[in-house]
């Protein structure tokens, strides 16, 4: 049985010369093995990979929840307390409609029709961010090089946040499995207002530099921003007041970075998972480099699962993007069939709660070593 703290092998480069990371090999007979199994499940089943009526079912209920919100918080005013639970749950439907609308839409997987996905991708637009950006350095950048650094955008997390050797120690990490809830809170304000923008004018989104855009893109990004600008800052203040206003608007926002944030840290930032320095060359297949980096977390949770849109089984959608997370707990169940005949690991905590526990140890570990 492989160590499961085992680390992935690195050919250090000559020169300390950065080069472009590359896997070495090809794809390996577990891959192979998986995607076949996985395939034949669909044709035994006749089902298609893409979304279904109990996932279209989610993203109305959402989106009606997130608008109800905003409705009666901005036209109706409600009185302090019911405004505070409005502003809770606008940010709680915010990251469901994050999870299960647009990231399955930013995949291609919520419909087989791609103007549809493209709908779907483009409600992160609508609610602040850049659905342009979030696919480079989501589907592009994470996806292939999770886990590496200074090439995965997502663990680029200095100086608030310690999470690999490499980042610089400052006293204060010592202290931050106590504060990171406060750092999450933020980081969604700040990808709406300050990294869209980074991202836009240096063009460049963690390892992938010189970013093209054409004119349709500039147009979108200043439009979506300004539009999201009027009918979530300057309307709101309009009708409410600017105090109520900045009240309510933070409570919405942070507990929407802090949700966004957990559910993804889950998943690549919990104990044994391997980080690798970026002054090498990969030597695993990129499947097995995703079982090294990727955890799952509560998988038979159907609450975990409908709210998070089935990133807590993150390992299968991190070797099948493309597919519909509907059909993840299907794909778990081969999925650890083949990797344990392949003698490769299978991360999973078995509670949302563990998996938090083990996040905070992680960062324990990590901002005292």
């Amino acid at each position: 049985m492989v160590n499961p703290k085992q680390k992935l092998h690195l050919r250090v480069l000559k020169n300390n010369k950065m080069l472009p990371l590359k896997f070495a090999r090809g794809q390996s007979s577990f891959f192979n093995d998986l995607k076949e199994q996985v395939n034949t499940y669909f044709e035994s089943k006749n089902k298609r990979q893409t979304g279904n009526l109990y996932l279209y079912s989610k993203a109305v209920f959402l989106i009606s929840v997130f608008l109800f919100c905003y409705v009666t918080l901005v036209f109706f005013t409600p009185g302090v307390w019911l405004g505070m639970l409005l502003c809770i749950l606008a940010g709680v439907a915010t990251a469901g409609i994050g999870f299960n609308v647009m990231h399955d839409g930013g995949h291609g997987s919520f419909s087989r029709k791609k103007y549809v996905n493209r709908i779907a991708a483009l409600s992160l637009n609508a609610l602040g961010g850049s659905a342009f950006f979030w696919n480079i350095k989501h589907n592009i950048v994470h996806h292939t090089y999770t886990n590496v650094e200074g090439h995965d955008d997502d663990i680029q997390t200095e100086p608030f946040i310690r999470l690999t050797d490499t980042h610089k120690k400052y006293f204060f990490h010592r202290y931050q499995h106590f504060y990171f809830v406060f750092v999450y809170g933020i980081l969604y304000m700040a990808w709406v207002f300050l990294l869209d923008f980074k991202k836009y004018f240096t063009k460049s989104v963690g390892m992938k530099k010189e970013i093209k855009m054409d004119t349709a893109t500039h147009i979108g990004f200043w439009l979506t921003k300004s539009l999201y600008i009027l009918f979530f800052v300057v309307l709101p203040i309009t009708q409410v007041g600017f105090v109520p206003f900045l009240l309510g608007y933070t409570l919405y926002m942070f507990f929407t970075g802090v949700l966004i944030s957990i559910v993804f840290q889950l998943a690549h930032c919990v104990e044994d998972m391997t980080f690798i320095k970026r002054d090498g060359v990969l030597e695993n297949d990129w499947a097995t480099h995703q079982l090294y980096t990727t955890a799952n977390f509560a998988t038979k949770s159907k609450i975990v699962s409908f709210f998070t849109g089935g990133l807590n089984f993150q390992v299968e959608h991190h070797l099948f993007p493309k597919i519909s997370h509907v059909h993840y707990p299907a794909i778990n169940r081969i999925l650890k069939q083949v990797t344990a005949k392949h003698n490769l690991p299978y991360f999973e905590q078995p509670t949302f709660w563990s998996a938090l526990v083990s996040h905070v140890r992680f960062l324990r570990e990590a901002g005292r070593k």
